[in-house]
């Protein structure tokens, strides 16, 4: 008589399961979707049709996929040591960069004529990515935190109560953040607050 034993299903652990929630929500949240994501949604009120999302789109390749695209590069080259850049020093060049590459796509849209809702939000950006940026060079600040914040006021600004449950958005990113220990409090809840640069921004130039 055989006396194999099929081994044990490996135990349920909520601690596992919590992490890869907190990794879920920090890559679907990350500040690149949020950015483009806007872009698209604010593009889209701007004129009610699909030219402003046309136009959005050209605000998101400048603001958020050029950015990741840069990242992406610093991981595979193995300057950096992830796609969200832990390492605090690691991200002044990617921020730099990132900062060009925000400016080019301002004049380009200017330059176009494009919507000025939209406009004013890639200058909004530009303001809160450069924010981001002079904190980062001494303190470890969540950027997480800093473009859901900044993302979640201008939805209210330009839209209105009906997406007040967004304000979500901010308390899960945090809340993943914090799991996965990549930030305390004090810089998650700064980060959010810088948001309100972007936001205030916005509202002066749109």
């Amino acid at each position: 008589m055989s006396t194999f034993t099929p081994p044990a299903p490996p135990k349920y652990s909520e601690a596992s399961t919590k992490v890869k929630a907190a990794k879920l929500i920090t890559d679907v949240l990350a500040p690149a979707n949020l950015v483009i994501a806007l872009l698209l949604l604010v593009g889209w009120h701007s004129t009610n049709n699909f030219t402003g999302v046309a136009w959005g789109l050209v605000g998101a390749l400048f603001c958020g996929i050029i950015p990741i695209t840069i990242v992406q590069l610093g991981v595979r080259r193995g300057r950096l040591t992830d796609k969200h850049v832990r390492v605090r020093k690691q991200r002044i060049v990617p921020l730099a960069t990132s900062l060009v590459s925000v400016v080019v796509g301002i004049v380009l849209l200017y330059v176009l004529d494009a919507p000025s809702e939209v406009s004013a939000l890639v200058v909004a950006m530009l303001v809160g990515l450069a924010s981001t940026l002079a904190v980062t060079v001494w303190w470890q600040i969540s950027a997480h935190n800093a473009v859901a914040g900044g993302t979640v006021m201008i939805l209210l600004l330009v839209f209105g109560q009906a997406v007040l449950p967004a304000i979500l958005i901010v308390l899960a990113v945090g809340w993943s953040r914090r799991v996965l220990k990549a930030h305390t409090l004090a810089q998650l809840c700064c980060g959010t607050a810088l948001g309100a640069i972007s936001a205030v921004v916005f509202t002066l130039l749109r």
